[in-house]
């Protein structure tokens, strides 16, 4: 293997052994105290440091470091757009709600979202639909999560020799029973990481996922920082990189064929991933550059692969620049015959210069282009509101310590999203010059950069360090997610519903498996991968933050708010949101959703769930507690405190 991979690999390993010490170190920890607060909310003890970090490590998921750079690279600059509120995000997500949230989790011995909206409503019926309502959309949530750290150890293992030949038979085995374009490569992957991150998440609890994402923050930011200077200095220059951005075209995308006269022998044949040819045009016999963005398998006994995806560079410069590159400065001859059988021009942007520095950027599917200005207004609004919503966040502002704590961690985390943000645009606008052709599978443009900087600096032991920040951000995310629907099942469902009076040991026992078979199902979902995980994370954040933002928010501010007025608030919103995606589908056939008055989906959910909020309290009664209350202060006597008071 390349000593980048071997490096890579060690560290990864080491990694791994660390977080697994924390999670035994966690278990042991909380064997004396009361499980369910310590197993889901560590005590309510977190400090500064670990509320910053851990809050900034969900957060900072694999949309961040997948998702997010997937659309720097396929769109260029105008992402700096798309990103921009998320540094305000802290003071909104965290002022608006952290001090009122966490009294009242506190006051009310409340362990989750579900439970918080029990107690403030009197209602049941709300906390299981909102039980239900987060436990799908969070599992949902899982996939792209899960599908980033696949690619990950996809990219540290695809070398190793013991990988390849359980990817060979594994092929074998259950090749005919991988849905369409999914390798075995990534198959096998999928399982090595869902073993561990389940095995971790089930035994550690709360505790383990705060000490990792603490050392998982920092690994994110270091890592960032790290790629930018590497980036900067191998592309010469922020300038440089400009500029030959400026003088793009957009590839083709397509999918190829690999065939062979004879039958593959019993070792069979691997096109790797990443590999470059060249077909003749038939016009004018000039050669057309292509990378494949897959792994081709010609099975022993068999003549052709599988079609895998496949990128066609269209910029003559370009192509000038990379055939320089390659080792012999001409592209090495192939042991099988490519055949393409697909290929498509995008929407916006075919054949011309300078859409990757202009907005709206350009578009494979969208005419109007990547982010027009109806969709660029909606953004902005987006991350604040969105992330506010979260009930990921929201449970992390019912852990912290004290008051001081939440106001440090505000500005803290406003830097530390600055520090990871900004320089992300920059680092994936460079990885469209030193990366190119990897356009169908953009979400795995992160730990590609990591081996490529780290090979460029001749320092091949870094791209262990590299490559762990994305690792971190998915790892970080899917332990906390599980673990919030496995408290959710346990206590709002099975605890209320079924068992109030369940002894402490089933509730582990039932917390333990929840907790796998949720991460079973994220597995399964991300045997399915999209071309952009993106769009999931904003699809799923969307929904939660409009289902869960009204009801919360107007709860702890609001006391005439009542039951009516949350569930209208909660469903009227989600709904509307929804179908903008339905009709979406039924108009163009894929996830676009509609967008009335060129603004996003989530807008128009919030604007109904305000509304439906504030009719359904209005048109029915007050809650019981604000009529006693009205009641005694016309009697002269002075009111009890509610716990939606400051």
């Amino acid at each position: 293997m390349p000593d980048s991979v071997n490096s890579s690999l060690a560290l990864f390993l080491c990694y791994t052994a660390v977080v697994l010490a924390m999670a035994w170190f966690s278990h042991r920890a909380r064997k004396k105290k009361s499980f369910l607060s310590e197993y889901f909310l560590g005590s309510r003890d977190l400090g500064i440091v670990a509320l910053t970090l851990t809050f900034g490590a969900t957060s900072a998921s694999a949309g961040s470091f997948a998702g997010f750079p997937s659309l720097i690279y396929a769109h260029g600059w105008v992402l700096a757009l798309w990103i921009a509120s998320y540094m305000i995000f802290p003071l909104c997500g965290m002022g608006i709600l952290g001090k009122r949230l966490n009294r009242v989790a506190r006051e009310t011995g409340a362990i989750t979202v579900p439970d918080v909206l029990r107690e403030r409503f009197d209602s049941p019926a709300l906390a299981l639909v909102a039980t239900l309502l987060l436990a799908f959309m969070l599992t949902v949530y899982l996939i792209p999560q899960f599908t980033l750290a696949t690619l990950i150890m996809q990219q540290l293992l695809g070398e190793a020799a013991v990988f390849q030949q359980a990817t060979f038979s594994l092929a074998q085995l259950v090749g005919g029973i991988l849905p369409a374009g999914v390798s075995a490569e990534y198959a096998l992957s999928l399982l090595l990481f869902s073993v561990l991150v389940i095995a971790y998440t089930t035994f550690g609890g709360f505790k383990a996922v705060v000490w990792t994402d603490v050392l998982q923050g920092f690994v994110m930011i270091i890592g960032v920082m790290v790629m930018l200077v590497l980036a900067l200095s191998q592309v010469g220059g922020l300038a440089n990189a400009t500029r030959q951005m400026e003088r793009m075209t957009p590839p083709r995308l397509g999918t190829v064929v690999f065939g062979v006269a004879a039958s593959a022998p019993e070792t069979g044949i691997r096109i790797p991933v990443d590999t470059w040819f060249t077909i003749p045009d038939e016009q004018d016999g000039s050669d057309r550059l292509f990378r494949t963005n897959q792994s081709a398998l010609i099975l022993p006994g068999e003549t052709r692969s599988a079609a895998i995806k496949v990128v066609e560079i269209t910029t003559p410069e370009e192509i000038a620049t990379i055939i320089a590159s390659l080792p012999t400065r001409e592209v090495p001859p192939l042991v099988a015959t490519p055949h393409i059988t697909a290929l498509r021009e995008y929407a916006r942007g075919a054949g011309e210069a300078g859409v990757y520095v202009r907005a709206p950027g350009p578009s494979l599917d969208n005419a109007d282009g990547f982010l027009p200005i109806g969709l660029a207004v909606s953004f902005f609004a987006f991350w604040a509101l969105s992330g506010t919503g979260q009930p990921g966040n929201m449970v992390r502002l019912m852990a912290f310590s004290n008051t001081s704590t939440l106001k440090r961690a505000i500005a803290s985390l406003s830097v530390y999203f600055a520090l990871i943000y900004f320089p992300l645009v920059i680092i994936f606008c460079c990885a469209r010059i030193l990366a190119p052709g990897l356009d169908q599978t953009p979400d795995r443009i992160m730990p590609v950069m990591a081996f490529l900087l780290a090979d460029g600096a001749y320092v091949p032991w870094l791209a262990g360090l590299l490559i762990a920040a994305p690792f971190a951000a998915a790892m970080s995310t899917v332990d906390s997610f599980i673990l919030m629907i496995t408290s959710s099942v346990v206590r709002d469902i099975y605890q209320q519903h079924v068992s109030p009076d369940a002894h402490e040991r089933r509730l582990r026992r039932m917390s333990y498996g929840c907790t796998i078979a949720i991460g079973a199902l994220a597995t399964a979902g991300a045997l399915f991968p999209i071309h952009f995980l993106q769009y999931i994370i904003v699809f799923t954040g969307g929904g939660l933050a409009v289902a869960f933002l009204g009801p919360m928010a107007l709860g702890l501010y609001w006391p005439r708010f009542n039951t009516a007025g949350a569930f209208s608030s909660m469903i009227g919103g989600l709904l509307l949101y929804l179908a903008l995606y339905v009709a979406g589908y039924a108009v163009h056939g894929s996830a676009t959703p509609i967008r009335p008055l060129g603004f996003d989906p989530l807008i128009w959910g919030f604007v109904a769930s305000a509304v439906f909020a504030v009719c359904g309290a209005l048109l029915t009664a007050p809650p019981p507690d604000l009529v006693r209350s009205e009641k005694t202060i016309e009697s002269g006597s002075r009111p009890t405190s509610t716990s939606t008071s400051d």
